[in-house]
């Protein structure tokens, strides 16, 4: 069954996933599908500002992974194989036969996961500020995974003020400028500390992916293996991933494309959601999409 309340030029509906109950933001109904998959932390609200113009001339679906968002956060371990996993769920839940997938950090490598073991199925991938690429990520990140040093941030952001200051201080690390945070992102992320479940399963999806000499599944040798057209976009300002693994990376594949967004970090769907949205368009245009 599925619940559906109506947003800004998008819907959140919920749905049922292998006994999971999943929230998922959709715009459009006709065209291929694009199916928009979060990072570390974060939740579909970060594809908000692209979703109505994304779903023009798509199907655009931007799900809440497990763990995050309004999605279950069943307590177990997150790791980049159950989340690879899920997204083979989401789709066959859905019918989704054949989508484009849009991956940002994390949620670019599930992506890359999923297309290399699926390759009929993914009509093309946007990786943006992708995980994967390098196994050089911010300090700041590789640190929260230290024992003990995560569980005491985890004690902290659950309070109302450690809540306001962990957005501020995601917006700092996300942002090339962080004073110009969307003011729904900041509450959604505020929101989101104060859920039960929710930082234990951040720190456990992050925990799968890197740890304190940075990350640990470096794909770069292995993005030759795919072969529909992929798209690299990344924020020139991004703290995380520095915008040289883009280039690093597009240089691996063999129908790759690269976009490096100005004056954005992180989040370039949410920090210049037109010039991402652009980008996308222009992709999808050239592969007949």
């Amino acid at each position: 069954m599925v619940e559906t309340t109506v947003n800004k030029g998008f819907e959140a509906r919920q749905i049922e996933v292998n006994g999971l109950n999943i929230r998922y933001l959709t715009a459009g109904n006709e065209g291929l599908p694009l199916v928009l998959l979060h990072g570390v932390g974060d939740s579909a609200v970060d594809w908000a500002w692209v979703l109505p113009m994304l779903g023009t001339n798509h199907r655009v679906i931007a799900p809440d992974l497990p763990g995050c968002g309004d999605s279950d956060k069943p307590k177990r371990e997150y790791t980049v194989e159950f989340l690879t996993q899920f997204l083979a769920d989401f789709l066959n839940t859905l019918h989704i036969e054949r989508a484009v997938l849009v991956g940002n950090s994390l949620g670019a490598l599930i992506a890359f996961r999923y297309a290399v073991s699926n390759p009929q199925q993914v009509a093309a991938l946007v990786l943006v500020d992708a995980m994967g690429f390098s196994q050089v990520v911010n300090p700041l990140l590789s640190s929260l995974t230290l024992p003990i040093f995560g569980e005491a941030a985890i004690s902290w952001s659950k309070t109302p003020l450690g809540a306001k200051q962990r957005a501020w201080s995601r917006a700092a690390l996300l942002f090339a400028n962080p004073f110009k945070a969307p003011a729904e992102w900041l509450a959604e992320q505020e929101r989101m500390a104060l859920l039960p479940g929710f930082l234990e399963a951040t720190l456990s999806i992050l925990r799968s992916q890197v740890y304190v000499l940075g990350q640990q599944q470096v794909v770069l040798g292995s993005l030759s293996e795919l072969q529909m057209p992929t798209h690299v976009i990344w924020g020139v300002n991004d703290l995380v991933l520095p915008s040289y693994q883009a280039t690093d990376g597009t240089k691996r594949l063999v129908k790759g494309k690269q976009t490096l967004i100005p004056a954005s970090g992180h989040l370039p769907q949410t920090e210049r959601p037109e010039s991402f949205t652009n980008a996308v368009n222009e992709f999808l245009v050239t592969c007949q999409l």
